[in-house]
């Protein structure tokens, strides 16, 4: 078994879970190009030297096991994890320590990497893969060869399975130390985290090639060496089981890659997501993970803590979404309720993304990239290095982008003065680490971000126009123009907005005059008023209990079905006008729950509905209807908003209805 034999060429790319091409970058690296030249020439030497004091007690033995070493050689399974091979031939190496001459063994070496990459080979190998591969394992050998010799001859005093032991310890180290240097220097990686990921793991099947070799040395001292040649056909089914085995891990490394992906096409979907709610997004994220993923490699942040930071990169901002859009887009700083409302998305975030299960700690980072070093961040005050390190290193990045970036607000500022902004707040924001870093590489980073591509987002189909679809139910578009048989309305707007706001003192002064005024009074004095300057089929003022919304007065069109209504706040019109505060223009009153009787016949197809705020929140609604379809105005809604403005106060001194219809008005 050799560990691989056939390519350094070819490596993993851990972090993205694919096996990439290697560009051959030794050719630029003096290191791999100076320790191939080493190995190369510490190989000829080996071979020369052995060669020169050449020796064969039995030359028909040694052709057997050139023979079988070549045939042999083809018997490889690629292992998981790296571009290498597994392969028997390690035991003819073994053999040749334990039965051959040294030159012999090193020429088995040679017949068998011949023998591996030319026989039955599915891609070229280049020349410098070739020589490596032989140098190092005729080094490998050598060393070997002169470890189990030196203990049968200085400790043992004869073999034994100590010495073979010492053998085959020698040659694994020797191997997989080679195949790691080539591969750290090549790849620029540590050279022990190499071995340790890649080939630490192989120890086990170099002790079960050692029995092995050992077996056949025993039949060969007892039975005789044409015996060992019996060995060829366990070693087949040693080859396709491990073959079985590997295939059964590469199947488990698909499943892995393929929920890996799925991991990141969720990801890619929620960054989309952000991406709908603001436009500015797409290059902010893409820098910042640049940034924070070098970061990581300087604060030596291991794999999951990793990967957790290049998820959260992208999605920290994901709890956006339930902030009103109004605020985020705002064109100015916000007010302290604004900024209430946008403390929220770190914690709304981090319940988004706990949904996913991700399988490194996202959550956290993301729960936690506006925490300060002092304690004074949000949502938790978390204090120090009890911040996630991958919340510290988000933290300090995202600022330094947000103020060298375009905002609604201002201008970006010069990279040199964001970085002296962040580098001010070490200590007190940031993590003095972390800055310390980012301020000694941020020039280089802002370079190493520049030249990635931006990946343009899918197109989202967000300013089409959708031709079916006659109206919606709660019909909340407004008139282009004015109803004509209100068109007088507009020049009059003024003056109605200033008698509606007199006449609505008025119910509020007449309220305070006479406190045996009760609420079915008030509501038909609201609609008397609103009527004299907004004519309609149909008025109705629902009084607020709680979450229901009771008809305290109804007139006009349908008055004995509408003074029946009982409206749950948040369902119709005028329940959607009672939770969010905010009026409606040209709603369909079919959608109010219970005003369309079995038949679905109704004389009223639009309606203008208001809010009227008391001391403790919605205290009623304000209904006007009509028979015409759209036939409200703007103007109209902004007479009726002046007029109710102050009402609410009104019904706040009133008790409260203890049944639906109580004072409603007749048609």
């Amino acid at each position: 078994m050799v560990i691989a034999e056939t390519s350094f060429g070819r490596t993993v790319r851990r972090n993205a879970l694919k096996i990439e091409a290697f560009p051959m970058s030794w050719v630029r690296s003096f290191g791999a190009r100076a320790f191939i030249a080493a190995m190369a020439s510490a190989g000829a030497l080996c071979l020369a030297a052995s060669l020169f004091h050449w020796q064969s007690d039995d030359l028909v033995k040694f052709v057997c096991y050139l023979i079988a070493a070549v045939l042999a050689s083809p018997l490889k399974v690629i292992l998981p994890g790296i571009e290498g091979t597994l392969s028997v031939n390690f035991l003819f190496t073994l053999l040749g320590v334990l039965e051959l001459s040294l030159p012999e063994t090193l020429l088995l070496v040679l017949a068998s990497t011949l023998g591996q990459a030319y026989l039955r080979r599915q891609r070229q190998v280049k020349l410098v893969q070739l020589l490596f591969n032989w140098s190092q394992l005729t080094v490998s050998g050598t060393v070997a060869y002169a470890a189990y010799w030196l203990v049968v001859a200085r400790v043992l005093h004869a073999p034994g399975p100590l010495a073979l032991l010492v053998g085959a310890i020698t040659l694994f180290g020797c191997n997989t130390a080679a195949m790691s240097t080539i591969i750290g220097l090549t790849e620029n990686k540590p050279i022990s985290k190499v071995w340790n990921d890649s080939y630490l793991w192989s120890f086990p099947y170099y002790m079960v090639g050692a029995a092995a070799a050992g077996l056949v040395h025993f039949l060969n001292a007892n039975v005789g060496w044409q015996s060992s040649l019996l060995v060829l056909p366990p070693i087949y089914l040693m080859y396709r089981s491990y073959r079985l085995y590997f295939g059964k891990l590469e199947t488990e490394k698909k499943h892995a890659e393929q929920v890996s992906s799925l991991h990141l096409r969720t990801i890619e979907a929620l960054a989309l997501a952000i991406e709908a709610k603001d436009q500015t997004t797409g290059e902010h994220l893409q820098r910042v993970r640049v940034y924070a993923m070098e970061l990581a490699k300087e604060l030596r942040l291991n794999d999951d803590e990793t990967e957790a930071l290049r998820a959260a990169s992208v999605l920290h901002d994901i709890g956006k979404l339930a902030v009103p859009e109004h605020i985020i887009s705002k064109p100015g700083k916000l007010t302290p309720e604004e900024f209430e409302k946008m403390k929220i998305h770190p914690i709304v975030g981090a319940e988004i993304l706990e949904q996913v299960h991700f399988p490194y700690p996202v959550v956290p980072i993301v729960r936690a990239h506006h925490e300060k070093w002092d304690g004074s961040g949000y949502p938790s005050g978390l204090v120090g290095e009890a911040i996630p390190v991958g919340a510290r290193i988000l933290a300090a990045v995202d600022c330094l982008d947000a103020l060298a970036s375009d905002r609604q607000y201002r201008k970006a500022l010069p990279l040199d003065e964001a970085m002296a902004k962040v580098a001010s707040e070490a200590g007190r924001a940031f993590d003095p680490q972390v800055v310390a870093i980012l301020h000694r590489r941020y020039v280089e980073l802002e370079k190493m971000a520049n030249e990635q591509p931006l990946q343009a987002p899918p197109k989202l189909s967000t300013e089409i126009k959708v031709e079916r679809g006659l109206a919606p139910d709660a019909g909340f578009a407004e008139s282009a123009e004015p109803a004509s048989g209100n068109a007088g309305m507009a020049g009059h707007a003024s003056a109605s907005l200033a008698a509606a706001r007199v006449q609505g003192q008025e119910i509020l002064d007449v309220s305070l005059l006479v406190p045996s005024l009760g609420a079915a009074d008030i509501a038909s004095l609201l609609a008397v008023r609103i009527k004299s300057l907004l004519p309609s089929d149909s008025v109705v003022v629902f009084r607020r209990k709680d979450r229901i919304l009771i008809a305290e007065f109804a007139s006009g069109e349908n008055a004995s079905l509408l003074s029946t209504l009982q409206i749950p706040v948040g369902e119709g019109l005028a329940g959607w006008v009672a939770q969010n505060h905010k009026p409606i223009l040209n709603g369909n009153p079919t959608v109010e729950p219970g005003y369309v009787n079995d038949s679905g016949h109704t004389a009223l197809h639009s309606a203008l509905a208001v809010p009227l705020e008391g001391a403790a929140g919605i205290s009623a609604v304000l209904a006007l209807y009509r028979s015409r379809t759209d036939a409200f105005t703007a103007d109209e809604l902004r007479i009726a908003e002046a007029m109710v403005a102050g009402v609410g106060a009104a019904f706040d001194r009133t008790p409260k209805p203890k049944a639906a219809g109580f004072g409603a008005g007749s048609k």
